[in-house]
């Protein structure tokens, strides 16, 4: 059985094939994470969820689909053109896999390197004893990636930052509030939830964040 998938040509390009895609299929989760919008989507919306004081709502599972199709929607430019400039011509035989691989990452670095800080660049290339190089697109990807995750862990906590100021100063109210009353007893925390909610609610906290995590990648 062996010898008839490798006896001819074909069938061993045919089965490399194979094995590359289980393999993209096993790091799916990695490069999702890595090379596209959702680890700031997901930390944002975990700081949110933590700054109005409910631990499990949304669930997590909510929280990861949220995160997902905001990612699909915020790559979608970036996934249309891999698809339009390396994969239909591969899968059409018009290019060789080392060609469509090449083409794939051009979309891509465009992406990481418009939302990636300059001094993270830095940072990772003296690190990594990278050659200068007169365009950023001339980094490779194993410089540009980790440049980006921690541009990215930046600025998704200077957005969690951001989220629990106003949160913060309602507990700061109701807190002064119910010591002044001498209510000392009550759960400062069981008061202020309504209120959160009710101010989250009311400005249309939903919409407002979703459009400013999609606007946040230029």
């Amino acid at each position: 059985m062996y010898d008839s998938l490798i006896n001819v040509n074909g069938s061993q390009v045919h089965t490399l094939d194979i094995l590359l895609l289980l393999t993209i299929i096993a790091l799916l989760p990695s490069i999702l994470i890595m090379m596209s919008s959702f680890m700031r989507t997901i930390i944002i919306l975990s700081f949110l969820r933590n700054a109005l004081g409910v631990q499990q709502t949304p669930p997590n599972m909510v929280l990861v689909g949220i995160s997902l199709f905001l990612t699909l929607f915020i790559m979608d430019p970036v996934i249309g053109e891999i698809n339009t400039e390396a994969y239909i011509p591969y899968k059409n035989q018009e290019i060789t896999q080392e060609e469509a691989l090449s083409r794939a990452q051009v979309p891509l670095k465009e992406f990481l390197l418009r939302n990636t800080e300059k001094s993270s660049l830095a940072l990772f290339s003296d690190i990594a004893g990278a050659e200068a190089v007169e365009q950023e697109e001339d980094l490779p990807m194993t410089v540009i990636i980790p440049s980006f995750m921690a541009s990215e862990l930046k600025k998704a906590f200077s957005a969690g930052f951001i989220l629990f100021i106003p949160f913060l100063l309602i507990d700061i109210v109701v807190s002064s509030t119910l010591m002044s009353m001498g209510m000392m007893m009550l759960p400062p925390a069981m008061i202020s939830l309504p209120f959160k909610l009710l101010l989250f609610v009311t400005v249309n906290g939903w919409e407002l964040l979703f459009s400013a995590i999609v606007e946040s990648f230029n």
